[in-house]
Parts: C-alpha cells; sequence; structure tokens
C-alpha cells in the first residue's frame, strides 16, 4: 500500500467510499465525480500504479469481477450499455498511480463523449509498427512459464535494474 494514493486510503477505509464489491483483492465502488449515476471503478487492493505490474493472474479476477459488475449496472439501473476502460500512463490521461478499471453506465444522448478522429496510417507507418510491436510481443504467452520459474526461484530473484531490455526499468518510465 501506498501512503500518498488516495486509492490506498479508500481500501484501508481511511477514506470512506461507497463500495459496491469487496473481497480479500479486489473493491469495486462508486465514482464520486461520475461521468453517470453508477459508474464504478474496480482496483485491486494492492497497490499497483500501472498495468503490466499487476500479476497475469489478477488482472484475470479484475476483469472477471468488472464483467461482473458490469453485469449488475445493466440490471440494476436499466441502462443500455456500459464503458470498460483503462487509462494506463499520464498520456493515456491517468491522474492517480494506482491501477483501475472504470465501468461506465450508458443510455442513448447521455452526453459522455469517449469518441476520437480516426487516423489512418500510411502503409510505411503500419509496417513499422508492425514489425515493433511483434517484436515486442514474441514471448507473451509465457507468462505460464513465468509463474513456476517464480515459485521456484523465490530466494534466488536477482536481477540487473540496468539496461535497456529490463522491463522493470522500462515500466518505471511509465508510472504517473
Amino acid at each position: 500500500m501506498s501512503e500518498n494514493c488516495i486509492l490506498c486510503q479508500i481500501v484501508k477505509g481511511v477514506v470512506p467510499a461507497e463500495k459496491v464489491y469487496e473481497d480479500e483483492s479486489i473493491l469495486a465502488f462508486l465514482d464520486v465525480n461520475g461521468a453517470n449515476p453508477g459508474h464504478c471503478f474496480v482496483i485491486p487492493k494492492e497497490h499497483y500504479p500501472i498495468f503490466e505490474q499487476i500479476p497475469d493472474k489478477l488482472v484475470g479476477k479484475l476483469f472477471s469481477i468488472s464483467n461482473k459488475v458490469s453485469s449488475a449496472i445493466f440490471e440494476s439501473l436499466n441502462v443500455q450499455g456500459t464503458n470498460l476502460f483503462v487509462t494506463n500512463g499520464i498520456a493515456a490521461g491517468q491522474k492517480v498511480a494506482h491501477f483501475m478499471i472504470n465501468i461506465i453506465p450508458r443510455k442513448e444522448n447521455d452526453g459522455v463523449n469517449l469518441q476520437w478522429q480516426p487516423r489512418q496510417l500510411s502503409e510505411e507507418e503500419m509496417s513499422t509498427v508492425e514489425l515493433k510491436l511483434k517484436g515486442e510481443t514474441g514471448a507473451i504467452g509465457g507468462f505460464e512459464t513465468e509463474e513456476k520459474q517464480e515459485k521456484t526461484s523465490e530466494t534466488a530473484k536477482t536481477s540487473s535494474l540496468s539496461g535497456e531490455d529490463n522491463y522493470l526499468m522500462k515500466s518505471l518510465r511509465r508510472i504517473p
């Protein structure tokens, strides 16, 4: 937990919140300044500033709970839709350095605008982006083996904190 984080203070009970769901690792509560009535945040109780720092198993649980909260919003508030979104990093609009999933109840013509102007990329830009992403996503799916290695090497955790390829250092540069 972070002493300076408003969401950690909500988890601890220091700051009051209208909780709609809680278990040992996740909390969902109403946004007091929500876009629409019923706007909720779903957060991990443990402090993770950005998405990439959350263990994969907890990511799955966060989105599963978000799905259930979204369904509860549909059932209880008579809405026509929901937006689920994450602001991940300052450039994406993240205001608090604690990961959260926003669930916004939606009705037609409710005045909430989440639109943007599509940007058409050239073939060269698409190819460049594709190659860069393929280079970084080659090891996706390896988290199952990483989880096993984590358990076997709990006592032997040593890593270099320097170097361009260090994932932790890359993540730290993105923390708001």
